[in-house]
């Protein structure tokens, strides 16, 4: 957020931070009645949301937020900060503005499973996948590939690791929680950026199984130049799954066959932007500047008002 705003500042591009640090000084009034209409207010300025062209969304959980967690067991302040978090979300899902990037087309990457159909339709290949409960099932895989790794099955962070002899009696505990398996496919990792049209590649020398936690291995990261027909694949991938912004996992393989594992919506772009010298975040404030470019339509058959009004009695979070 602080590298798009430092170039939006070069740019002299005006802009307002929305600071969830400062939820409970923030109020949210949306009303949708066969257009779009609302507001926000922070303090004592209040800006009209059909003048907003564009939006660089990276929002916590609205309770997570410092203010929040301080005031307790304080229920007005928590519904307050729910309400403000859903009706901005909700906005970003249909407002006519740009949305970097809009959470229905950020959704994809809860589900690897989802998402890695999506990604073999444009032509990537991916690695053989086993998402299970069953520990035999797991055993099996193992033993038809050789050498697999395991990760989390939503978008949650987790460390790629390769299954050991030393995890094998651990393999039961995947009754309780389910675990994607993957054939582990030798290569050399790229990370690619696409913004827009723009497409920044990163080419990874490590030895780690995963990278972004090397432990004792030495990464290496640089810019590199990729086969044209694999920058268009990235491009057409980044576009038709709605995502302005993406960051691309790939990995070739000594045969040159170009394996994609993800394709993250929220980047951390700044980590390879510190190692390689490419303006991604400059890129990102220029696609933000020029606004209005993935304009949803709004369904005309609701011919109903619907006021979504953010105060604090007026929104629950979702019932467990």
């Amino acid at each position: 957020m602080v590298a798009v705003r430092e170039e939006l500042d070069l740019l002299g591009v005006p802009y307002l931070v929305v600071d969830q640090r400062d939820v409970l000084n923030t109020e949210i009034q949306l009303t949708v009645n066969g257009g779009l209409e609302g507001t926000i207010r922070m303090r004592a300025r209040c800006v009209d949301l059909a003048a907003v062209t564009a939006v660089y969304l990276r929002p916590y959980e609205p309770l997570q937020s410092p203010v929040v967690t301080r005031a307790g067991s304080d229920v007005a302040a928590r519904r307050h900060a729910l309400a403000v978090g859903y009706t901005m979300m909700s906005w970003s899902r249909i407002t006519r503005a740009l949305v970097v990037n809009r959470p229905q087309a950020a959704a994809a990457n809860g589900s690897k499973p989802y998402q890695l159909g999506q990604i073999r339709s444009f032509g990537f290949e991916v690695p053989d996948t086993l998402l299970t409960t069953d520990p035999d099932a797991a055993r099996d895989f193992w033993q038809r590939h050789g050498t697999v790794v395991y990760k989390s099955v939503s978008g949650t962070r987790s460390i790629v690791s390769r299954l050991k002899p030393e995890h094998a009696e651990r393999l039961a505990n995947v009754k309780s929680c389910p675990t994607l398996f993957q054939q582990y496919v030798p290569g050399k990792d790229h990370r690619i950026h696409v913004v827009g049209d723009e497409v920044f590649a990163c080419e990874i020398i490590s030895e780690a199984d995963d990278y972004r936690y090397p432990a004792h291995h030495k990464v290496e990261i640089r810019a590199c130049r990729l086969p044209q027909d694999i920058v268009d694949r990235c491009r057409r991938l980044g576009a038709a799954v709605r995502l302005p912004v993406a960051g691309i996992d790939l990995r070739r393989t000594p045969e040159e066959d170009w394996y994609c594992f993800e394709v993250n919506p929220s980047p951390a772009f700044t980590y390879y932007t510190d190692r390689t010298g490419q303006p991604i975040g400059l890129a990102i404030a220029r696609l933000l500047a020029a606004g209005q470019q993935d304009a949803p339509r709004l369904p005309e058959a609701d011919a109903e008002s619907t006021d979504l009004k953010a105060q604090a009695a007026g929104l629950r979070g979702p019932q467990s």
